[in-house]
């Protein structure tokens, strides 16, 4: 028998008495909270995410239409401990099944949208092309612009079309890479912009989220139906809806509404934006988007577009709306500055709704990113949770 034998039996069991203790360890220090600072089934417990009583929404509990109670009030939960987040709503199967207002939000709150304006550009675009206002995506953007086409020295601006503007590849650059494009945004003065601007791409080639060029689609639009954007946005999708924008919506300095951003409504609003889109156009038995128009948005047309935001992965652009991946669930999503969000899981039929502080003029002051990511990845985590249906 070698010298070590005896030690090694020794060595052995206590090795297995340290192993079965840790196990013991282990699996105890799993029934706890993460940190010991995370929730408890008693601080779930006491979470309050009941539907506010309003009469203009069917609502339910999440169990009622198969959504994990538990995975909703981590949300909530977690939702509380943010600074800047207004409100999380849940729509499920066309009920309203959670919703809770924090901070300064308030279930009438109203603020500016930011972004989230891009994808109503989008819609109220495809209801002119339906209603034959826009002959197709296919026309060129200077054919709105006889007033600047003289002006145009680069020649591959006669060729952007509709469609690269809906999807952000008209070439034009992303302003916030540049201070002197940042300080455009805040002129007002954004007609002259579409010759003064260089491309930094071939149109149709490369995305590039602009601001300006949204905004220029929404001109395109009011020149083409000869009303201003919030008009026939009123007649043609607001109304019919049931909403209405809420008042201090921006206008350029040559009385456009700014395409790309401000519009203001509140979160319930929102939320039936969001179920018009996960309805295919339809609301109410009333088709107020054109389907087809709906299926094209929703498309992914450029995949490399921004990194991945926790587990919102694999983003891409439609329409003016994103798309993503989050767990097992495909996403699309209308993407406002601060986290405002409308949120679509086709698979799942649900919408969840974000809004959050818009940081208005505020960005040089605060680190505006880190609470805009803080209040997205709250809910890719909610929806990451979610077992495929």
């Amino acid at each position: 028998m070698p010298k070590c034998a005896g030690s090694c039996r020794v060595f052995r069991a206590v090795s297995c008495k340290y192993f079965f203790l840790m196990v013991a360890v282990l699996l105890v220090s799993l029934s706890l909270p993460v940190g010991g600072c995370g929730p408890s089934a008693a601080d779930l417990e006491a979470v309050d995410y009941a539907p506010l009583a309003r009469c203009n929404w069917q609502v339910a509990t999440p169990r009622e239409e198969g959504l994990d109670p538990q995975a909703v009030a981590i949300m909530y939960y977690n939702a509380e401990q943010l600074e800047t987040i207004y409100s999380v709503l849940v729509v499920k199967n066309g009920k309203l099944v959670a919703e809770k207002y924090f901070n300064r939000g308030s279930i009438d709150e109203l603020s500016r949208r930011a972004s989230v304006t891009k994808s109503y550009t989008s819609a109220i675009t495809g209801i002119a092309l339906d209603l034959g206002y826009l002959e197709s995506v296919e026309q060129k953007m200077l054919d709105f612009f006889p007033d600047i086409a003289p002006k145009i020295t680069d020649p591959r601006k006669e060729q952007i079309t509709i469609r690269q503007m809906l999807q952000m590849c008209a070439g034009y650059p992303w302003e916030e890479t540049d201070p002197a494009l940042w300080e455009v945004i805040w002129s007002g003065e954004y007609l002259s912009a579409i010759a003064d601007i260089p491309l930094t791409a071939d149109p149709g080639t490369t995305f590039q989220y602009s601001n300006l060029t949204a905004h220029w689609l929404g001109i395109i639009v009011a020149r083409a139906v000869d009303m201003d954007l919030l008009s026939f946005g009123r007649e043609y999708l607001f109304s019919p809806l049931g909403v209405e924008p809420g008042e201090g919506w921006n206008r350029d300095l040559d009385g456009y509404y700014i395409g790309g951003g401000d519009i203001l409504f509140t979160a319930r609003d929102m939320a039936k934006f969001g179920l018009l889109y996960l309805d295919g156009g339809n609301y109410k038995g009333r088709q107020i988007v054109p389907h087809d128009w709906v299926r094209d948005s929703l498309q992914t047309y450029s995949d490399k577009t921004f990194g991945n935001i926790g587990r919102f992965r694999k983003m891409g652009y439609g329409y003016m709306w994103w798309s993503a991946t989050a767990g097992k669930h495909a996403v699309n999503f209308a993407w406002g500055h601060g986290g405002n969000l409308i949120v679509l899981l086709d698979d799942l039929n649900m919408v969840v709704v974000v809004t959050a502080d818009p940081f208005y003029g505020k960005e040089e002051h605060f680190d505006s990113w880190k609470y805009e990511k803080a209040n997205m990845e709250l809910v890719a985590d909610f929806i990451s949770s979610l077992p495929a249906d």
